[in-house]
């Protein structure tokens, strides 16, 4: 077979392989012999002399379904994944988010969110993944959101950020913080689902249209002090300083003056009388001496 191979089988021009196939062509003096016939597959390598140099063109047989292969099946995945949105699964703090509400990604980006709010209603959530009561408030928080749409609602994930939350006093989950124009922080409690409204009641307190001329002030200074004192955090401030009013200086008062002149009475060489003469003197007045 293989001197057959040699000789006649690869040397013909118009004689195909096909992969999975049979091969029984075979020259026509051997026509009268029965040989066993051989089993090609793509999976045999043969040396390039064997072929003597000459190119083999591999068919396949009708009705084998073609195998994709490991690199277009996952590309064919990938873009199937892309169309459908499957990439990866959404946690459930990404779920129902409205346009207003979005997540927070550092201590920077808190700080600068609540200088550019303005006088808008900034609402600051702090959550855990792993909070039971955090997940069962989210649908409703989110709803809120919706009523609500010029109402900001941050996000502060405490497994991200809890050195931040540790500097902001945060210990206590699920946490919320109102922000309000130039007042600042106007509330902060903790609920949860049972207790929803006390959110519902600080909202419609902080949430009506005001307007105020001073800037808008955000978190408070010993917060700012605490989160650039955070070596964790990348996040710097700058205690400003406040301009002491000069004080005036001290003018001596004049000496009192007699009530009937101008000029200051000189006062006696002995002094003032000791509160022992004054009393003998009294004394001796009321005993008629």
């Amino acid at each position: 077979m293989e001197a057959i191979s040699r000789a006649s089988l690869f040397q013909s021009s118009n004689r195909v392989i096909r992969d999975e196939s049979i091969v029984s062509v075979f020259p026509s003096r051997w026509r009268g012999v029965r040989l066993k016939p051989v089993k090609l597959r793509s999976s045999i390598s043969l040396s390039r002399s064997d072929f003597y140099g000459k190119r083999i063109v591999a068919t396949r047989s009708e009705g084998i379904p073609r195998r994709p292969s490991s690199r277009a099946f996952s590309v064919d995945a990938q873009m199937i994944q892309g169309n459908l949105g499957l990439a990866k699964a959404q946690k459930w703090w990404e779920k129902g988010l409205q346009p207003n509400m979005r997540e927070v990604t550092g201590a920077q980006d808190l700080v600068d969110s609540l200088l550019n709010a303005g006088d808008k209603l900034v609402v600051v959530d702090f959550f855990s993944p792993g909070c039971g009561g955090c997940k069962a408030l989210h649908p409703k928080i989110c709803q809120l959101a919706e009523m609500n749409p010029d109402v900001q609602f941050l996000q502060v994930n405490y497994e991200q950020h809890k050195s931040m939350c540790y500097s902001l006093n945060v210990h206590v989950l699920p946490f919320f913080r109102f922000y309000r124009g130039a007042q600042g922080k106007v509330c902060s409690f903790s609920c949860t689902n049972a207790t929803i409204k006390k959110f519902k009641d600080a909202l419609a307190k902080h949430s009506p249209d005001r307007c105020s001329l001073s800037p808008t002030k955000g978190l408070e200074e010993k917060e700012l002090l605490a989160l650039s004192a955070n070596r964790d955090l990348s996040f710097t401030y700058t205690l400003k300083s406040v301009p002491v009013p000069e004080q005036e200086a001290a003018v001596p008062e004049p000496a009192p003056s007699h009530p009937n002149s101008d000029t200051q009475l000189p006062l006696p060489l002995g002094g003032l009388p000791s509160a022992q003469e004054s009393k003998e003197k009294r004394t001796l007045v009321n005993s008629g001496r």
